[in-house]
């Protein structure tokens, strides 16, 4: 069942919440007003809304900034909604059999361990926050679900593969497009597509492109080669941004890119049966396809993960200090090489 929740919440009722009292939200729903104050009622009961404290974590994210992480918490609580067909609970009722529950109906759903292990963490993040706020003990309802991380076959193409890709003759304007922007991704070392949308032509100067991750936050260097000019004189941008996938500079600079990425991602399956890759080609396959070659020309882990982006990986922090980026641009230079 759908429903459209609007929460506006003040600090005095967010304490209303952490001593037990339900707050007064505005629901459409095909419930009646007084089924509606019933469940109301045994939900105040029972040690407050679990559904509106999911909802105040949601605005906070978005209050600093965190919107791709705001989504994420959106969809998880969507999947909660459904398991419990809209029938709001307590954080006192969250037990180890219902989560279980939780994830017998996420698998039902025919979804990975990883997607599984995934809404299980964020539920998990949420239900120790309402611990650390005293609206209930913790009694440790995810110990007997799944919050790992599995190995996946990595998405990667061979470097034969992504000439295909480069040379193929395209007619269609927007395939080219697509093509493009995976090369594009390819050339600056498996740049993420936000990234790329968010380039700006201030931030190419004396051969070099400077950007800072929107993921991890950090500041990346890479060498400006001939084939990145290729693409960018190709597909000139009007505006201030480097390459033409964010048109308008306003609210909806975030849907403009997503909607593009959306449409490169399918576009791209359109180029790969072209070229008979045999994979579901997406934007993404550019990343695991510069590391996995860089790894097969010998270029250190520790300088690949730095290559990436990486912020969290030991051995990188490690090395940092002894790695010449020069290193990296040269090893990026010849893997854009072997295209030609």
């Amino acid at each position: 069942m759908n429903q459209k929740v609007k929460i506006q919440l003040s600090l005095k009722q967010i304490e209303a919440l952490r001593d037990g009292d339900m707050l007064t939200i505005s629901i459409s729903s095909n419930h009646t007003s007084e089924e509606q104050e019933e469940q109301n009622s045994q939900t105040s009961e029972k040690g407050g809304s679990f559904f509106t404290f999911f909802n105040i974590q949601i605005v906070r994210l978005h209050e600093d900034g965190k919107i791709r992480t705001c989504e994420i918490y959106r969809a998880t609580l969507g999947k909660l909604r459904a398991f419990r067909n809209d029938e709001d609970l307590s954080p006192t009722q969250i037990n180890t059999e219902m989560i279980e529950s939780f994830q017998a109906f996420l698998r039902a759903q025919n979804l990975s361990m990883n997607s599984i292990s995934f809404y299980n963490r964020v539920v998990r993040a949420v239900y120790h926050r309402a611990v650390e706020q005293g609206l209930t003990i913790d009694r440790q309802p995810f110990r007997h679900v799944y919050t790992g991380h599995a190995k996946t076959n990595k998405r990667a193409l061979t470097i034969e593969e992504i000439k295909r890709i480069k040379h193929v003759s395209l007619s269609d304007a927007g395939e080219c497009f697509a093509r493009d922007m995976f090369l594009f991704s390819f050339y600056t070392r498996g740049m993420a597509f936000v990234d790329m949308a968010n380039l700006k032509k201030t931030d190419l100067s004396n051969g070099v492109i400077h950007y800072k991750r929107k993921k991890t936050g950090q500041n990346i260097s890479i060498r400006w080669e001939p084939s990145m000019q290729e693409i960018v004189s190709q597909h000139v941008s009007q505006t201030h941004y480097l390459l033409p996938i964010i048109h308008t500079a306003d609210s909806t600079e975030r849907n403009q890119y997503r909607n593009v990425q959306n449409r490169v991602n399918k576009l791209l399956k359109i180029v790969a049966a072209k070229t008979n890759v045999t994979q579901s080609l997406s934007m993404y396959w550019a990343r695991h396809s510069w590391a996995t070659i860089a790894r097969e020309h010998k270029l250190p882990i520790s300088v690949i993960s730095h290559g990436l982006g990486h912020s969290n990986e030991r051995t990188t922090e490690i090395y940092l200090k002894s790695i010449d980026i020069s290193v990296i641009d040269k090893c990026n230079h010849e893997i854009i090489s072997l295209l030609d």
